[in-house]
């Protein structure tokens, strides 16, 4: 198995080909919970902020490799972090891309991505994101989410892409708290169902979680290209 992800890996940096000194876009990385929303998802065996930090560690370390800043929301795995100051920690990195990191608790398996369809209201009254703000959105979701289930290759199912307000906070505020106050283009993924069997016994493995590692990589990379950066 670690020979494989190696071998990827080194196939991404090959892959990379870009000129010297050409500086790479920054992602900032969100892996989600604990939040004021709770602390996510659980299996049996595996907690939605266990498999989410562990995916972002590898992600990060991957784009890393090929030259990109990567920014996390959290310094650890149990580190508290609101969602307003997670897109607030986007938009001070200027970030190209904002990517959170989920599991699922629903009634079907595989992998799910999000965007902000329309602006949404907080708590406190906060509207957004803007219009150019849901507009990247939108843009990058699908190319984003088809690479993703490519590189997958049937290792997850597809649950396709949907807007925020497809989610439980989404359909109250109109967006979820991360995209309401982001200045950056925002995705939310659904990496798995975690409370299907089928799904968490992939998450339990090595293996899966370096090939949800890989397919994220090559997602970012292809909403990057999708939006010329």
């Amino acid at each position: 198995m670690f020979r494989r992800f190696a071998a990827t890996v080194t196939a991404l940096l090959i892959a990379a080909s870009v000129a010297v000194g050409q500086a790479k876009p920054t992602i900032c990385l969100d892996p989600g919970h604990p939040s004021e929303v709770g602390r996510g998802a659980s299996g049996k065996k595996l907690t939605e902020i266990e498999v989410a930090w562990k995916v972002a560690l590898k992600v990060k370390a991957l784009l890393r490799s090929e030259g990109y800043r990567v920014v996390l929301t959290k310094s650890s795995q149990n580190e508290f972090v609101a969602n307003r100051r997670r897109a607030e920690i986007a938009n001070e990195a200027k970030a190209a891309l904002m990517l959170r990191l989920h599991l699922d608790a629903a009634p079907k398996r595989g992998f799910a991505t999000y965007y902000p369809g329309k602006p949404g209201k907080a708590k406190d009254g906060t509207v957004g994101p803007s219009r150019t703000v849901l507009a990247q959105s939108k843009a990058i979701a699908g190319p984003f989410h088809r690479e993703v289930i490519r590189s997958l290759r049937g290792g997850l199912p597809d649950r396709g892409v949907h807007t925020d307000a497809k989610t439980a906070v989404g359909a109250r505020q109109g967006a979820l708290t991360g995209s309401i106050f982001s200045q950056v283009p925002v995705l939310l993924v659904e990496m798995a169902t975690i409370t299907i069997p089928e799904d968490e016994k992939f998450l339990l493995t090595p293996d899966g979680l370096d090939r949800l590692a890989v397919a994220l990589v090559r997602g970012i990379k292809k909403a990057l290209a999708e939006a010329g950066k």
